[in-house]
């Protein structure tokens, strides 16, 4: 599986979306808990502008498996890009074997719940860079060597 993986990798950097899908399905269809495969699938959904399926499929892909980097940044992205432009956040099924995302406890957040992005339009937040203050000004002179 891994060789297919690989060349629906390939074929999604030479912009060949259709096949990769088609790839990254086929690993898919024959392993439903390979997180690898549903983020490709999630790839291939952005690389069509399909946002709330990339979404989707990065959620799932989290609940296949918690731990998969790429899936935890893809997912929280979609959900900052869909929230900021006023969108609900899709619905996410369940992967096969794994529980269905549900209600919140009481107290907690829904899983996959996001705060409301409450900026203007344009309005960026605002950038701190540290200062010599709080970093040390040590810092510099390792830097020059002295």
């Amino acid at each position: 599986m891994i060789e297919l993986l690989l060349q629906a990798d390939r074929l999604l950097t030479v912009d060949m979306v259709d096949q990769a899908q088609a790839t990254y399905q086929r690993v898919a269809d024959q392993d439903p808990n390979n997180a690898i495969a549903v983020v490709g699938l999630a790839r291939c959904a952005l690389a069509r502008g399909e946002d709330r399926d990339a979404y989707a499929l990065a959620a799932r892909a989290l609940i296949i498996d918690p731990e998969n980097d790429m899936a935890r940044r893809m997912e929280a992205r979609m959900a900052e890009v869909l929230t900021y432009r006023g969108e609900t956040l899709p619905a996410i099924a369940a992967a096969p074997g794994k529980p269905a995302p549900g209600a919140a406890a009481p107290g907690k957040p829904a899983p996959g719940a996001r705060a409301p992005v409450s900026k203007a339009v344009g309005e960026q937040a605002p950038v701190t860079t540290p200062t010599v203050a709080s970093t040390g000004s040590s810092w510099l002179r390792r830097i020059r060597g002295r």
